[in-house]
């Protein structure tokens, strides 16, 4: 097997320990990635400030020609990064086709982005006086990405820092480490200065606890679980560091009897089961209204048995392999409890297949309220659909979750889609639309999904401190 190493200070490093990644789809070993041990992790923070010094002196139009390198380097090599992404992460080809292009958009999109960290001159109040408000980059920037999007969210992350003017310690997940390793390589091609990028994986604990102690690493991004995000809040406290969190979602999808039938059964299927329901954003819990609901069903139920499972590398397939084992029994076990307390499995429900970590599309109805799949966060191609009778149910029933990453809702009426934009408790609502992410649009959540704000000039914003500058005199 191949031996991928680190990245620090613009050198590719083998070290004596390393990690095996495993396909989800055959079980199979596919290669080892070296890991670092807490000096290694202090000596990349050590190297970031360092090259922190000069990057910030950069005009953000050079910064920005650097990341239209990566991108350059990155598309290609896009055929090469997608395959490999589907042998780590188990996602079917298409998509992790369509992943690499995304992470190229946002690349793209903060290299312009960041010539556009605007300040302003305010009028002054006191005779003698100007005042002018300034954005500097925050400085070194811990970034801690997942598993399940693992190269666009890498890039979500370190783009728009490297844009701001931050260097940064990318620290991925220790089930997809491979495409981090590969996005380091354009880094490392498109010629970005060492210690600007670096990337470094193993001992999670570890790894979050130096980059949240030290002080010179002046803000941390994270995507993950929600129970993850209160842990680094906590321990943030202690340094009053900033953090930028994208954690947990359930989002609800609502189908009102005045939809555009066939489009919305398609959005529905794409918001589900892209990427094998392992989304964030993905819709896990589905409310149709009475009135069109038995005609809904059979157009969606139809659509659902369409989807091929199967190892992601094949033709055709749409259903890839769950990240590993646990994440199969965590949905089995869902839908388990869910049989148990009265819902009727109207398709799959089962484990696919007798080797990788496959499930069948599965559509459960009459969920009781206290299923756990009603109530935290299915990883997996799995929705449950209950019926509504009208609007100010469907509100209800859609704002009853302590997450709030984002809503789906579809609609041919107006004025119905504003009160949803303004009731609806998320910060994606996305209507007659079943992938809302867009490089120029902000991405984030309301309530325990997160804080701040990933994507558009937003996300540049979160790494930048503000400043007033006062000029006395006459």
């Amino acid at each position: 097997m191949q031996t991928y190493g680190l990245y620090l200070n613009g050198q590719f490093v083998e070290t004596e320990t390393s990690i095996d990644v495993t396909n989800p789809a055959t079980e199979e070993s596919i290669a080892r990635v070296c890991t670092a041990d807490k000096k290694k992790v202090l000596t990349a923070i050590k190297d970031a400030h360092n090259a922190f010094l000069s990057w910030r002196e950069l005009t953000a139009r050079t910064r920005g020609d650097y990341l239209l390198k990566v991108a350059a380097v990155m598309e290609s090599r896009k055929d090469e990064i997608a395959r490999v992404m589907t042998m780590e992460a188990g996602k079917a080809l298409n998509g992790s086709v369509a992943e690499v292009a995304g992470s190229i958009d946002h690349l793209r999109w903060f290299a312009e982005e960041g010539r556009r960290a605007y300040g302003r001159i305010i009028p002054h109040q006191t005779e003698g006086k100007r005042h002018l408000v300034i954005k500097s980059p925050v400085g070194v920037v811990g970034a801690i990405s997942p598993w399940n999007f693992p190269l666009i969210l890498a890039v979500r992350k370190a783009a728009p820092a490297l844009a701001a003017g931050c260097p940064v310690i990318l620290k991925p997940a220790s089930q997809t480490p491979i495409v981090s390793v590969l996005l380091a390589e354009c880094m490392d091609e498109a010629g970005i200065p060492p210690g600007v990028f670096q990337m470094v994986l193993g001992d999670s604990s570890m790894i979050g606890k130096v980059l949240l102690e030290h002080p010179l690493v002046r803000k941390i991004t994270f995507t993950g679980s929600t129970e993850v995000g209160k842990v680094l809040i906590k321990d943030a406290a202690e340094q009053v560091k900033p953090l930028s969190l994208e954690l947990g979602g359930h989002a609800p999808a609502i189908v009102f009897d005045d939809c555009d039938l066939e489009s919305t059964v398609q959005n529905v299927i794409d918001a589900k089961f892209r990427n094998t329901g392992q989304s964030c954003i993905a819709a896990n819990r589905l409310y149709v209204q009475d009135g069109i609901y038995d005609q809904f069903m059979k157009l969606f139920l139809q659509e659902t048995k369409k989807q091929k499972v199967g190892n992601g590398l094949e033709d055709g397939v749409s259903i890839g392999a769950l990240i590993d084992e646990k994440a199969l029994e965590h949905a089995l076990h869902q839908i388990e409890d869910a049989k148990s307390k009265g819902a009727k499995v109207l398709s799959g429900g089962k484990r696919w297949g007798d080797k990788g970590y496959f499930l069948e599309p599965t559509i459960l109805s009459d969920v009781p309220a206290d299923a756990l799949c009603m109530n935290e966060e299915t990883f997996a191609p799995m929705l449950p659909v209950m019926k509504f009778h009208d609007e100010a149910d469907a509100i209800a029933l859609a704002n009853d979750t302590r997450y709030g990453l984002s809503a789906y809702a579809f609609t041919q009426d107006i004025n119905r889609m504003f009160r949803l934009a303004e009731q609806l408790e998320a910060g994606t609502i996305a209507i007659n639309d079943g992938v809302p992410s867009t490089s120029n649009a902000p991405f984030g959540g309301v309530k325990q999904s997160g804080w701040g704000r990933e994507l558009g000039s937003e996300g540049l914003e979160e790494f930048l401190d503000v400043k007033h500058i006062s000029i006395g005199g006459n």
